[in-house]
């Protein structure tokens, strides 16, 4: 876990990217840690993956509304999009969340979205889903491309979440997108990966940001059910588990001027000690 130099650069912007959040743990985990990241990280704009927050599949208005009480500016969503009827809605009318760019053009949803984070700052974030082990859909590396093409050159700062299996592919739409984002940041799998790095071209990049919620876990799932599945085959319920709740998540710091990333580190915090810090910690002392 690498921490970065506080408070960054004037001239730079510090985004926070959490990683999925499963269900009411990780909910509360990343309810707990928005303080932490405005006032100890620095950071001005937050944003998370949702995707997996209601009872570990889709989304519901409350979940939003929490994340946006605690400080969150933006979510992104993915395979299990519409998993909540009332999740339709939800995308119909609020402006800050975005839907993957790749799913059929009447698909619920904006494909992306323009987050203002100062009086002259705007972030511009997107999301795409892969196609490997996940449900048929259009190219995410044309769709991403087309994306980018109607966006105004004076955004220039611009997150992708590439909600994906395969690390070849995330690699590949590191590459492909290298000098045209701020970054391109993974998620789905729910382990977070040691590659973090910036492209050549100015782009940070990691093949996936991890999970937030139970660690205690298979995924964020409960243990016996999902072992004793795979052993018999029988449809068991995956419930979401409880126990060693963490936050994992990526930031980076971007420069205003030109979009590129200058830094890019991982975050791994525990429950406990954010709830502790919630409750009254000194400024400055959270025990990572």
């Amino acid at each position: 876990m690498q921490l970065p130099p506080n408070p960054p650069e004037q001239d730079h912007l510090r985004i926070v990217l959490v990683g999925d959040i499963v269900g009411k743990p990780g909910l509360r985990a990343a309810a707990a840690a928005g303080m932490w990241f405005r006032r100890e990280l620095k950071a001005e704009c937050l944003l998370a993956n949702a995707e997996n927050v209601a009872d570990g599949a889709g989304i519901r208005a409350p979940d939003y509304r929490r994340l946006m009480q605690s400080g969150f500016h933006g979510l992104t969503l993915g395979d299990h999009i519409y998993k909540k009827k009332e999740a339709l809605e939800l995308l119909a009318t609020a402006t800050n969340i975005v839907r993957p760019c790749n799913f059929p053009p009447g698909s619920v949803g904006k494909t992306h979205m323009i987050l203002k984070v100062r009086e002259t700052v705007s972030v511009a974030v997107f999301s795409a889903l892969g196609r490997v082990f996940m449900r048929p859909v259009d190219c995410p590396f044309l769709a991403m491309q087309r994306e980018l093409d109607t966006l105004s050159s004076d955004v220039k700062i611009r997150i992708v979440d590439f909600h994906a299996e395969a690390t070849s592919d995330k690699q590949v739409m590191g590459r492909l997108l290298d000098g045209r984002v701020s970054a391109v940041l993974g998620t789905h799998t729910h382990v977070a990966t040691a590659d973090e790095q910036i492209l050549p071209g100015g782009t940070g990049f990691q093949c996936d940001v991890g999970m937030t919620g139970p660690f205690e876990s298979i995924i964020g799932r409960n243990i016996e059910a999902v072992v004793e599945s795979t052993l018999t085959a029988l449809p068991l319920p995956y419930h979401v588990a409880k126990e060693d709740i963490r936050l994992s998540a990526t930031w980076v710091d971007v420069s205003i001027a030109t979009g590129r990333c200058q830094r890019i580190g991982r975050l791994s915090l525990r429950l406990p000690e954010l709830e502790e810090y919630i409750a009254g910690m000194t400024p400055g002392t959270l025990r990572l």
